[in-house]
This record gives C-alpha cells, structure tokens and sequence, in this order.
C-alpha cells in the first residue's frame, strides 16, 4: 500500500500485533495469565510504534481463561497498561473466539461503535497444573462485583448432548481422532498408509515451527517421529500419537489491537504497519456430533469459508498464506477439503498448536498475530486464518492483506445454509446389529484402555459403542473396521464379528 491511496476513515486495520512465551520451563520467572496479556499488548503498541494509541483504547476483549477465573480480565488487563476502556469483554470457550472477536471488532469499528479495540488472550496453564494450591499462586482476585460489560457465546449450549456424555464420549482427544478414522475410510486410504499420511502433515507443521520465534517446540519432526509410537511419543487416541495432540502445557499471551484508518492515521502509525481484514463470515455445524451426517465433513466450514473469500474477492488458488486450526490431525485435514486446499501446501504460518502451542481457547489470536507479520514481509499477499471451537463445531473465518479491499469490510453469518442441512439422530440402548461409522481406540499411561465407536443402525440413527476386550482394540488398530456389521449389547459394549 502507498502512502497516496486513500481509504474510508472507518475501514477496520490491524495496526499492532505482540506474542509472549514465558519460558518458565527454561527457568523465566511465571508470569500470570493478566500479565502475559499486558505484555503481549504493549509489545504490541510497540510493534506498531503506537504506545500512545493506550489512551484511546476503548474495548479491551479476552478470549476464555482456563488456566485462572478472572472475572473481568478486560479491567485487569486495562489497570496494567494504563488504559481506561469504556467496554470489556469476554468470551466463553472456544478456539473460534479469536477470529470471531476480530472479525466482530472489524464491524464495530466499520459501523463506528468502536475506534480501537484490543483483542488478546492469555494462559499460564504450565504453572497453574503445577501448583499444588491455584490460591498459592498470587494471581489476582477481582472483588465479586466486578463483571464485562458483554459476554460473548454466552447462550451457546453445552457442547455435548445426553446421548454423547452417557457413552462417554465427550473429550476431544476421543472425538478428533474418530474423525480421522472416518475420513480415512471416506478416502479408501490403507490403515499404514493414513498413518504415513499423519505423519507427513504434521512433519511440516514442525518444519514451519522450527523457524518460529515464538513456537514452544522449535524442533522439526521428521514423519517417522510423529508417527510412530514410543515411550516419549506414546498413542493417546489411535491414531493420534502424543505429538499429533495439541500441546496445552505451555505459558503464552497474544494481542492484536485494530482500529480504524482515521485513528491509525491520528496516531502516526506507519502505513507498511497495516494490514486489512477485508472480509469474515462465521457458522457452526450441527451442535452435537450425534446430529451430523457425517463424521468426515464439515459442511458449515465449507459454506462460511467459501463465503469469507466470496466476499473478499479471491478463491482457493488466490491464497498466499493459510493457517488452519490445528487442535490435531483432522482438523486441518477436514477444513483444507473444505476450502479446496491440498495438503501438499503449507497450512499453517505458526507451526500449529502441537508445535508453536496450544494455549487453550487462544491459539488463533497467535496465529494472526503472526499472519499479520507474514502478509507484511509479503505485501500485496493474501492471507486466511480460521477458527474452530469444540469439536469441529463452531467456525470462523477472515481474510488479511497489506493490500487495501476494494470494498468495505463485510462479514456474514452463514448459519441458515447450515441449519438447513439433514440431521441423523442419536439412538441409546440399541441392540442388535449397527455399521461401524468410525472409531477410536484411548489410550492411557500404560496402554489401550478403551475402543469407542459410532455405528449407525438399520434406520440411520447413530449409536455410541464401546468395548475394553484386548482383542478388538488390537483387531480396530491393525486392519479398516469402518463398514463391519457388529454386534451391540443393551449397555452399549460393542462386539466385532
């Protein structure tokens, strides 16, 4: 972007962006959660060569803690930097909060409800996990009359439905992996060669993390090293190993701070600073798994992704940078088949959250953070980051350049198209016959513990199954059971033929 051009006063820019890796296991002193922020912003304002822009600061947004309750983090964020917010708000659990949370403050500041606002997160779970009491931390406690000004996600349900928590299906470390398994049926891949498959992906994931300032692994990985099991990179969920699982047991915080074009100019921020969110859009597909058609799929970020671009102007082909969300393995396989990526592209700009960390509900306020220095150092470059919270249920989208869009910021909530989409429903207590769908097999310290399963029954309805017999966990690992006809008991343990 040239100095000459001119833009609308109210276009949306991300003028600073600041990341933070505490290394407390290097022996750097622990920071909590509210400081790792306030670093992470004035770093920030300093990237930007803005610290003045703290007093006109009016929104302050925090992704979910779970490593501390705040009850206002905004305020405590705010008291720290010396910045007196007129509103602050928090979100509730979700990986897609991030994007959501710029692609909201984008609007606001397009529409003029807001001139520069804060997006950032910030978890300290290293230590919180290690601490024999949370009270003997020290961390800041809000009195109880402290409150945001607005929740964000606040009526979102919960994320698993009765069915699901009854079969004991409801971590993501069992979910995930079982949609891996049923898009490596989907695709008619041998169970060795998917395995190679992981392996490779995330082999390049640690490439890009290596490279990484601010990753927590900076180590590539070659794909024999993912892939395979061992006494440091042990199964968790097959076919999940250990490093093909998000790795939450980090310390980091990342700010973004937008505004408009008016206030960037006002504050003196250099032009080659700028990047600009020409368009978003958001969607969850069906809330529980159970209701899905599939378990291969996901409809809602094809329709959000797909419109995201849309109304950036720009397709698959156009896109220089890409960072998918990285919880594991499926994740960023699903989305990329979504979107029309190949795997053999780079997908992301960190390093992913097995590698450059997985703080929690904040990865993706790292992952633009850092897209916004990779479209700098690349201008004119085109740049997608997406969001996903629970289990490949909730989406978003936004797509970011240093090149100015040739319209106002858009954003759009694709939910109607989504909602509009066939549901199964979920059957407890069958017996009898049912069609493995999928499954996974859970791993504890000292080796298989359970194989769960979806199977759907003569009519299509899903049944959630389960069996701790030594042999089908062995049979499940060593050949494709997606498509058997197996047995279940009214209890749900399933029984291979």
């Amino acid at each position: 972007m040239t100095s000459g051009e001119q833009i609308n006063d109210r276009t949306p820019v991300l003028v600073a962006a600041g990341q933070l890796s505490q290394r407390v296991d290097r022996g750097e002193q622990a920071l909590e959660p509210a400081d790792l922020m306030a670093e992470a912003v004035r770093t920030a304002l300093r990237d930007a060569g803005a610290l003045a822009l703290t007093s006109k600061i009016d929104s302050i947004r925090v992704m979910n803690i779970l490593s501390w309750p705040y009850r206002d983090p905004g305020a405590a964020v705010a008291s720290r930097i010396g910045a007196t917010p007129s509103h602050t708000g928090l979100t509730v659990m979700g990986g897609n909060y991030p994007q959501t949370m710029v692609n909201r403050a984008a609007s606001d500041i397009a529409n003029g409800s807001a001139d520069v606002v804060v997006v950032c997160g910030a978890e300290a779970w290293r230590s919180r996990a290690a601490a024999r009491s949370a009270e003997g931390l020290g961390w800041t406690v809000q009195p109880a009359d402290v409150a945001p000004t607005e929740i964000y996600g606040g009526n979102d349900p919960e994320l698993s439905s009765a069915a699901e928590v009854s079969s004991g299906v409801f971590m993501p470390i069992q979910v995930y992996p079982m949609f891996d398994v049923a898009l490596r049926a989907h695709l008619g891949l041998g169970v060795d060669e998917h395995r190679q498959r992981l392996g490779a992906l995330w082999s390049r994931f640690s490439e890009v993390a290596a490279d990484n300032p601010n990753a927590w692994i900076q180590r590539r990985f070659t794909p024999d090293e993912v892939a395979t099991a061992t006494a440091d990179n042990r199964m968790v969920g097959f076919p999940y190993t250990k490093l093909m699982n998000s790795n939450n047991n980090v310390e980091q915080g990342a700010a973004v701070v937008l505004c408009s074009a008016a206030a960037a100019t006002a504050a003196g921020i250099s032009r080659d600073r700028w990047v600009f969110i020409h368009a978003g859009a958001d969607a969850h597909d069906h809330w529980f798994i159970s209701e899905r058609q599939d378990l291969h799929s996901s409809p809602a970020i094809a329709l959000a992704g797909a419109r995201a671009m849309e109304l950036a102007g720009v397709g698959p082909d156009d896109l220089a940078h890409v960072d998918l969300y990285s919880c594991f393995p499926s994740a960023v396989q699903i989305a990329a088949r979504e979107l029309g990526l190949g795997l053999d592209r780079q997908l992301t700009v960190t390093g992913g959250m097995s590698f450059a960390g997985g703080p929690w509900n904040n990865y993706v306020t790292h992952s633009i953070a850092t897209m916004a220095d990779v479209v700098r150092n690349d201008p004119g470059s085109m740049g997608l980051v997406s969001g996903n919270g629970g289990y490949l249920t909730k989406h978003s989208f936004a797509l970011y350049s240093t090149r100015p869009p040739t319209a106002d910021f858009r954003w759009e909530n694709c939910q109607t198209a989504v909602d509009e989409l066939p549901r199964r429903s979920a059957v407890s207590g069958h017996t009898g016959d049912a069609t493995v769908e999928t499954y996974t097999v859970v791993f504890g310290r000292d080796g298989a513990e359970t194989a769960l399963a979806a199977c759907l029954t003569a009519d299509g309805r899903r049944a959630w199954t389960r069996s701790t017999d030594p042999a089908v966990m062995d049979e499940l690992q060593s050949r494709e059971c997606v498509g058997d006809t197996v047995q279940v008991d009214a209890d749900g343990t399933m029984h291979l033929a």
